[in-house]
């Protein structure tokens, strides 16, 4: 399908995710944004009590402040710097 520009000249690609295995049932049909948005225990795996120690330990109380967090970010990219140099 081909998606008229809309002014600018951006580029627009609808992309479909299945999110199922990475979210709790109550969070997996919501918007990205209210993901993002939502507590960290959103995610599968991440209990109330691993919130809270995130909360208590870094002040990650989000989905978005877990992405975002620098020292998360930074184990991401020594990780992606060692694939890189494999």
């Amino acid at each position: 399908m081909i998606v008229p520009l809309p002014p600018g000249g951006m580029k627009i690609m609808a992309v479909t995710v299945n999110l199922d295995m990475l979210l709790d049932k109550a969070y997996e049909n919501l918007p990205l944004t209210e993901i993002l948005d939502a507590p960290v225990d959103a995610l599968q795996g991440v209990s109330a009590g691993d919130a809270e120690k995130l909360k208590a330990a870094f002040n990650i109380k989000t989905v978005r402040d877990l992405g975002t967090n620098k020292y998360f970010r930074a184990a991401v990219t020594l990780l992606d710097l060692e694939t890189t140099a494999r």
